[in-house]
């Protein structure tokens, strides 16, 4: 007995000396069964998860205790300060709620950028060139007249992505029954139109759906059904602005929301220094990040229906704000003036691969690591035998300047 209790505790130290060496990562569901695992840890943990319960002014009474401090201490030398989470996997939600019960000690909502809770994106060299060539370049191509159409077209086509698209659309276009204590009523049941979003983002294929969101638009009437295609009226629109910060706020308060807005600020932060004003040069990170906030309370869209300049937004305002008016616009403007982002979504639309993104991760939009693909058609190509131009179908030059700073 004592043989096997002196193995299993190597097997669980060498298991956590990998991690902390970069050598594998360590996702937070597994960190907490290792830390569980172990008396002081555990006991830590414990403690740890009582100081974050409450409100905000409560919370912060209890973190700066000495107990707190003292748990906290302790479990920054433990398996779930270095643990990650992957995108996707089965227990998503328990693994960000475990990272966040040590790093929201650590920051409790001071910092304006958090670190992601998710592991980094990788992607391939080719497409890292890609991006280069792209952000050093005005990028000019013949398209066909409608791309959003093709993409419809070839959503319909896959069984998966025909369903999903229709089960999103069906639950955000119904209304909610009126009810008599309520002066308005609600347009639809937004709760439930998130989730659906969310599921379709997570299940079909990125081949699918980006092109649904990011294709290339020829004139208004086009721009604003693509605009149109999270039916914002029920997925984010309230009948009000909130306050941006406070939606902000609002998001910080879920688990979920939160390491997905920490994501993209990661991914989608304009980096001076590189080629595309992406970090690393990753427009895939970038793009990836975005489409994983719709569905949450901070879900972007864009922000009207011109054809050639974009700008993405949030439903939010910074009116009434007052001292805190700075800080405010600047979380808006990582939105309206992130030229990444802007950049990233011009690079797929445009792109004379039709939106064609190189990676070295599975090809669902969220990467889940194991198990087989949720498409299990193969799908169907945009500019292949799969969807055929009427003979009549006219041809527009789309040309976007890629922006290397700030406006």
């Amino acid at each position: 007995m004592i043989l096997i209790g002196v193995v299993c505790l190597l097997l669980v130290l060498g298991e956590y000396t990998s991690a902390r060496l970069g050598l594998e990562p360590l996702d937070c569901v597994r960190a907490s069964e290792l830390c569980n695992q172990n008396s002081q840890c555990s006991s830590r943990y414990r403690i740890m998860r009582q100081c974050l319960s409450g409100g905000d002014k409560e919370r912060s009474a209890m973190l700066a205790s000495k107990e707190c401090q003292g748990a906290l201490e302790v479990l920054q030398d433990s398996p779930l300060y270095d643990c990650r989470c992957k995108r996707g996997m089965k227990k998503e939600l328990q693994c960000l709620q475990n990272y966040w019960s040590i790093h929201m000690g650590l920051t409790e909502g001071e910092e304006f950028y958090e670190t992601s809770p998710y592991e980094p994106i990788h992607f391939s060299e080719e497409f890292r060139h890609a991006s280069i060539i792209s952000g050093n370049a005005t990028v000019c191509v013949w398209k066909p007249c409608n791309p959003c159409l093709d993409a419809a077209k070839a959503c319909n086509l896959n069984e998966t992505c025909k369903r999903l698209r229709s089960a999103y659309n069906s639950i955000c276009s119904k209304t909610t029954p009126p009810q008599p204590s309520a002066g308005y009523q609600e347009p639809c049941s937004r709760k439930r139109c998130q989730k659906a979003l969310r599921q379709f983002f997570e299940r079909v294929s990125w081949e699918l759906s980006y092109p649904l969101l990011f294709c290339s638009c020829p004139d208004q009437a086009c721009a604003e059904r693509r605009r149109r295609t999270i039916v914002p009226s029920c997925s984010h629109q309230e009948r009000h602005k909130a306050s941006c910060l406070e939606l902000r706020r609002t998001c910080r308060s879920d688990a979920l929301c939160r390491s997905r807005l920490a994501d993209f600020h990661m991914n989608c932060q304009v980096t001076p220094h590189t080629v595309t004003t992406c970090p690393h040069d990753n427009y895939h990170g970038c793009l990836m990040s975005y489409v994983g906030l719709i569905g949450s309370d901070v879900t972007p869209n864009y922000s009207d229906s011109s054809p050639s300049n974009i700008t993405m937004s949030l439903w939010c305002t910074c009116r009434g704000t007052g001292h805190q008016e700075h800080e405010c616009e600047a979380f808006h403007r990582d939105f309206t003036h992130n030229t990444c982002l802007k950049n990233a979504i011009q690079s797929f639309g445009y792109s004379s691969e039709g939106g064609t993104l190189f990676v070295t991760e599975p090809s669902s939009t969220f990467l889940p690591p194991a198990g087989p693909p949720v498409i299990a058609k193969p799908a169907p190509s945009l500019h292949g035998n799969a969807i055929k131009p009427l003979d009549s179908a006219c041809m527009f030059s789309t040309c976007a300047n890629l922006q290397v700073s700030l406006d």
